[in-house]
């Protein structure tokens, strides 16, 4: 399997199925694309593997699966053992939720606070629409918590610990600090060795 990413230290997209994959236990090689080139670079050296044009990709044979909750759940059918998804149907459902909430919303937070695991810590004013972006983020990372007991969402890791490990991250660049369990997530999520290898990837990263 090969699964091209975008620069790790900006690739909140990339990041997703990476975790996922690297929890499956398998094999696979890893393709970089640095992204924001000039001269639509980027679009050209994706399109050859991936007619979307965008990262990530998964290549596997002549299969090519694009867009990183498809590559999730297919890795999810493909390592059933790696149990990326809980049995239980109602954790699986909620996650499953809380996954595709990430995939299509929060666009106030992505365009303010955007993954940068390249520079330091520092205070973000908000809008009001990343503000309530956070607070419902907060109030879904605590209810699921309170649900599933922790230490992840669905109480085991799973494909949602996955979509929010780049918001975390997010919450940490940016000052952000949930309040209650969600807070402690943050701590946990960005702890887990997956993350911090692809961090240490992402500061060597030119």
């Amino acid at each position: 399997m090969e699964l091209l990413i975008g620069t790790r230290k900006w690739s909140s997209w990339s990041l997703r199925p990476w975790l996922a994959l690297k929890r499956t236990g398998a094999a696979f090689t890893e393709t970089l694309i640095p992204l924001r080139q000039e001269n639509n670079q980027t679009y050209e050296a994706i399109r050859p593997v991936s007619r979307s044009g965008l990262v990530p990709a998964l290549k596997e044979g002549d299969l090519v699966v694009w867009d990183s909750l498809a590559i999730c759940e297919h890795l999810a059918e493909r390592f059933p053992a790696a149990k990326l998804w809980p049995d239980d149907a109602v954790a699986r459902a909620m996650g499953r939720s809380a996954a595709a909430e990430m995939h299509s919303g929060f666009q106030a937070l992505r365009q303010e606070c955007p993954m940068a695991l390249d520079i330091d810590p520092r205070h973000a004013e908000l809008s009001q629409a990343a503000f309530k972006n956070v607070t419902r983020i907060t109030e879904l990372w605590n209810d699921l918590l309170g649900r599933f007991g922790g230490p992840f969402l669905l109480g085991e890791w799973s494909i949602a610990d996955a979509f929010y490990a780049p918001v975390a991250s997010r919450f940490r660049t940016y000052g952000i600090k949930p309040e209650g369990a969600a807070g402690r997530y943050v701590d946990t999520i960005l702890g887990t060795r997956d993350f911090l290898e692809w961090e240490a990837a992402a500061k060597s990263e030119a």
